[in-house]
């Protein structure tokens, strides 16, 4: 399985996201940058990396920026106009044959798009030059189109029909990244290696253990998804001020809410959520969540993979890492990004937050901040899960590192164990400063010398723990507690 996911290639969000037997990923990059400045011209002068021709393939994948391009987001603005078109005919609000006239006539390929950017400029919103033009287009039918709704209607149900594809990348980019750990900590279980707190050896630890809570942290945000879908999946539709007036004080509005939900997928909340922004919100803070998870792992690798530690390494594809002036160079590159990333949809999760925060029944201004939030998360989220995949699917793993490293520091990090069996005897104070002290005399003393010869010369242990037990204690590899247990427990926990 891992050998599939690394002949994919970094660059997968290409529509062909196989590539077989191939993983010297300059080549198709190559490829593609040409065809991406043949073909987009004008995303030269991006002045976002998410959009760059340069650099857009470290931020994102061509798929997630399909999701949410502009002319996705005036499809789903079309799609919810004709979707509601649809819903007010089925319930007798307009004619009967009005919602499918204008679902077949409503083509947003059509659009004159210059003209709308222009339009846009002066109303500020898109809706009205839209449902403009696609008046023309609809004939006698165009009369009813809009009917009842308000601008922020359609551009809320279309951010959410996009938010629910994203979400949906989302989801099989968790996925995958989850087979990558899960493979890591199934392979590694009982690979011993330092474990480390505040940058020092601590404890023993297994890789298997480590890949295991970096899973166990992906698991969490699947759950998370899985909870968040009904919950912010939701259309809107009411109106002016959001009451639904424009349809009369009967049952009229409900219904035809209700059956836009059905047209579009979505879930009917029970009242118009245009000021309540929280579901919007706690979407873009989950993909925050994420970007926390995936910063953490990257940034144990960049550590794990230095110089010094040589315990891992990012899959090994020609040039990848390269400096321009040190040829010895191999640097982690997809850990940087994905730390870049995190950052930003960190970052992100504030100014959706600061959107909450909106004034009576429409906001004066907080809306605007999610039209940047919300595509830029996703693209950097599912960027950044696609890095991940990448790294972890192909990560080259160093036991024997790990097991010199988890030596380099003479058996001082079993210490406690030590101290643990020797308070039996002695009490535990009493057993931390004897053991406290050897590790002191250790350390100062001659370089080849380990904890467990101090410790054989001082009466106060050897009176009371045998040679062969307080051999057993010096070994990193009797002190792992229920970690390969936990490794156990983690991967079992959605089956």
């Amino acid at each position: 399985m891992m050998g599939d996911v690394l002949r994919r290639g970094l660059l997968a969000g290409r529509a062909s996201f196989l590539e077989p037997r191939r993983t010297g990923l300059l080549v198709p990059f190559g490829r593609q940058m040409t065809a991406a400045i043949g073909s987009q011209r004008h995303g030269v002068g991006s002045i976002s990396a998410f959009d760059s021709i340069v650099f857009r393939n470290l931020f994102g994948t061509d798929e997630i920026r399909s999701v949410f391009s502009d002319k996705a987001y005036i499809g789903r603005c079309v799609e919810v106009e004709a979707a509601l078109a649809r819903a007010q005919s089925k319930c007798g609000v307009i004619p009967a044959d009005m919602g499918k006239q204008i679902t077949a006539q409503a083509d947003a390929s059509a659009l004159d798009l210059d003209r709308l950017r222009n339009e846009t400029d002066i109303v500020g919103y898109p809706i009205l030059p839209l449902v403009r033009q696609l008046g023309n287009m609809c004939g006698p039918a165009g009369m009813y189109l809009h009917w009842g709704a308000t601008t922020q209607d359609i551009m809320d149900t279309a951010s959410v029909l996009q938010m629910k594809a994203g979400l949906e990348i989302v989801e099989a980019k968790l996925e995958g990244v989850g087979a990558a750990l899960g493979h890591l900590a199934r392979t590694y279980r009982d690979t011993p290696m330092a474990g480390r707190t505040h940058l020092q050896h601590a404890l023993p630890v297994t890789f298997g253990y480590k890949a295991a809570v970096w899973l166990s942290s992906i698991q969490r945000h699947q759950e998370r998804l899985r909870e968040l879908k009904p919950r912010c999946l939701l259309v809107q539709y009411g109106g002016a001020a959001g009451t639904l007036a424009s349809l009369g004080s009967g049952p009229k509005g409900i219904e035809v809410r209700k059956q836009l939900a059905v047209e579009l997928g979505l879930a009917d909340p029970p009242i118009t959520w245009h000021v309540a922004r929280d579901g919007v919100a706690e979407i873009i803070n989950f993909l925050a969540l994420v970007g926390g998870s995936l910063g953490k792992i990257a940034l144990d690798l960049i550590i794990m993979s230095s110089n010094e530690l040589g315990e891992v390494a990012e899959p090994f594809v020609p040039h990848r890492g390269a400096s321009s002036t040190m040829p010895q160079k191999r640097n982690p590159i997809s850990s940087e990004v994905i730390l870049a990333a995190s950052k930003v949809l960190r970052s992100n999760a504030g100014l959706v937050l600061d959107g909450m925060v909106s004034d009576f029944e429409r906001a004066s201004g907080p809306w605007h901040l999610e039209w940047v939030a919300v595509p830029e998360s996703f693209v950097a989220a599912a960027g950044a899960l696609h890095q991940t995949e990448f790294a972890l699917a192909g990560l080259v793993v160093h036991p024997d590192q790990m097991e010199a490293n988890l030596q380099s520091t003479r058996g001082l990090i079993v210490g406690e164990a030590v101290m643990m069996s020797l308070a039996k005897h002695i009490g535990r104070q009493n057993a931390h400063d004897v053991v406290y002290e050897a590790c002191r005399k250790t350390i100062e003393g001659d370089s080849q010398v380990i904890l467990f010869e101090t410790l054989s010369k001082d009466e106060r242990v050897t009176d009371v723990i045998c040679a062969d037990e307080l051999k057993g204690l010096c070994d990193p590899m009797n002190y792992l507690g229920s970690s390969q247990q936990m490794v156990e427990d983690t991967l079992a926990y959605f089956k």
